[in-house]
């Protein structure tokens, strides 16, 4: 459960059998039930049949229908292993924040921060910035990729003082993309402060909303010379990795072994 999306995935044998990304609405709660209908319903698994659910995220403590509720930082670990297990560091580029994580090569996690409580660089500011600037979401990255020079000074650390700056560009005649192409390399680079100081270990992947935008991506290759892993959907990792957890759970007490999860 997220700040702007609510993700559901269902695991059978281990496998993913199916999983969904829904709007969070006004009550995370029903965001939640939402997210866990839209799931069964790409999947013959029946409801009933579900053997034990862990919530994560956000608003993982309101999930009514969850037996256990784990913290996005070892979930994100955990899904991201499970998608490639060489991977030691985790960017996760949410609605609300951004985290940086290291893992062991369990999946585990070693260390880990989290940028301070201003929504800049995250889902969330892109979203009011995309409204400013008339422009959809998704075509953020691209149009951004088509700027020529040095990017444009913008705000990485304020949502207020960015918006303002983007209104003084835009009455200058910036173009479009100028301004796009400063504002993703204004998340980088504040991204990139928080991969060095937890440290940069190869593999890196990103997760989150924000990894869906290439302007971004990009930027933080180039600025840390590698390539990162990016999932073919990386908004479902941590629910994945929420989901793994609960299998793990489930093993744990068929065995009669006392659940020692995060």
């Amino acid at each position: 459960m997220g700040s702007l999306s609510g993700e559901a995935v269902i695991l059978v044998d281990g496998e993913i059998a199916s999983h969904s990304i829904v709007r969070t609405g006004p009550e995370s709660a029903e965001t939640a039930v939402e997210a866990l209908e839209e799931a069964l319903k790409r999947t013959t698994v029946c409801g009933k049949s579900i053997e034990l659910t862990v919530a994560t995220g956000y608003g993982r403590i309101v999930v009514p229908f969850a037996d256990k509720n784990i913290t996005e930082i070892s979930c994100h670990a955990k899904g991201a292993h499970f998608f490639t297990p060489t991977v030691r560091t985790i960017l996760d580029m949410g609605g609300q924040d951004c985290k940086a994580i290291r893992c062991d090569g369990s999946g585990k996690v070693t260390t880990f921060l989290m940028n301070d409580k201003c929504a800049a660089g995250t889902g969330r500011a892109m979203e009011v910035m995309a409204a400013l600037l008339g422009i959809r979401l998704e075509d953020i990255g691209p149009l951004s990729l088509r700027a020529s020079g040095e990017p444009v000074k913008v705000s990485n650390t304020c949502v207020v003082f960015a918006k303002s700056e983007i209104l003084s560009l835009m009455r200058q005649g910036v173009p479009t993309s100028d301004i796009l192409a400063g504002l993703c390399d204004g998340i980088a680079d504040r991204v990139i402060s928080l991969l060095r100081i937890v440290g940069v270990e190869e593999d890196l992947m990103i997760t989150g909303g924000i990894s869906k935008n290439l302007g971004v991506v990009k930027r933080i290759e180039q600025k840390l010379g590698v390539k990162a892993h990016i999932c073919f959907e990386p908004q479902i990792v941590g629910a994945l990795g929420a989901a793994l957890f609960a299998g793990e759970i489930l093993q744990k007490r068929r065995r009669g072994t006392p659940d020692a999860s995060p």
